[in-house]
């Protein structure tokens, strides 16, 4: 299992988003997501969040608070791999925005954010984030980049 966080930096109504065109060789190639990525070392998940955070934006965190965990679980053929996922969303925060080596980051309206390609999953805990759900643990169950099951504490949604 591999440790990774995952950020939805909010301004107003406003989400800093990655648009991940950069990398050849990436599973997101051509997705909008938010920032993050893998622990280095010993870390916990807020000291990555910061991390990753400051080294793909150039912005320093002030205010976050963790939402969720989600579980992915995804079928290759090396057989299955995991990933611990703990999603943050943050409104503060300081410093100059700097550009990105994984792609173009871009400040996105909600109401246009569903609008943009994304795992189909990240609708699912986007939409907790933004009702404001109590904090949860999603478990997504993907075959190649297709969803096939989602349980959402315990309970099956799709």
């Amino acid at each position: 299992m591999v440790n990774t966080t995952l950020c939805y930096i909010t301004r107003g109504d406003e989400v800093l988003m990655l648009h991940r065109v950069k990398k050849e060789k990436d599973i997101n190639k051509d997705k909008w997501i938010g920032v993050g990525g893998k622990f280095e070392g010993m870390e916990s998940p807020d000291e990555c969040l910061l991390r990753e955070v400051y080294e793909e934006t150039g912005l320093t965190l002030t205010s976050w608070a963790c939402r969720g965990v989600v579980t992915f679980v995804t079928d290759t053929p090396d057989g299955p791999f995991g990933e611990f996922m703990y999603l943050f969303t943050a409104d503060g925060f300081e410093g100059t925005l700097k550009s990105c080596d994984e792609g173009d980051l871009q400040w996105v309206s909600r109401a246009f954010l569903d609008d943009l390609p994304k795992w189909e999953g990240d609708r699912i805990f986007l939409k907790l984030l933004w009702d404001d759900a109590p904090f949860f643990l999603l478990t997504l169950h993907y075959e190649k980049d297709r969803l096939i099951k989602a349980v959402l504490n315990g309970k099956d949604i799709l």
